[in-house]
């Protein structure tokens, strides 16, 4: 009974079929070796440890699945584009204020505030530049302030 299966097994499974099969055995080991290349470098990209990711990798697709719903959420060059952006956003909020009275912004270089009338800086005599109001001389003239 065993050699009659072996006998249809082996006409079935003619040359071109096994070749086939190797084929797409081969295809799929392919796609093994990229998936673990491709989880390496992208975890060195966003700032993981590659070598643990690369050894989880191993286990077969599983690892690279893994990866793909554990891993940072982005890359260290987009983190560091991000950082940039959001101090520039700082810096360039610096240059503003809020009235102390009604909390309306205001720009530095205001003297009053436009929602409320509030006097914000001393203005001076000489140039008309704005003034904090502990200055004791205007930083643009030169002016003594009184």
């Amino acid at each position: 009974m065993s050699e009659q299966i072996v006998d249809i097994l082996q006409q079935l499974i003619s040359p071109e079929v096994k070749a086939f099969l190797m084929g797409i055995v081969a295809i799929i080991a392919i796609f093994y070796l990229i998936s673990i290349i491709w989880v390496i470098r992208d975890s060195y990209l966003r700032g993981a440890n590659p070598i643990i990711w690369g050894i989880i990798a191993l286990i077969p697709f599983v690892g690279a699945f893994a990866y793909s719903m554990l891993r940072p959420p982005m890359l260290l060059s987009d983190r560091d584009e991000q950082d940039l952006d959001f101090t520039l956003k700082q810096r360039e909020l610096m240059k503003y204020g809020e009235c102390g009275k009604c909390g309306y912004p205001v720009e530095r270089e205001y003297l009053m505030c436009p929602r409320c009338g509030t006097q914000l800086k001393n203005e001076c005599r000489s140039c008309g530049k704005a003034l904090n109001p502990d200055w004791k001389v205007c930083p643009y003239c030169c002016t003594p302030v009184r």
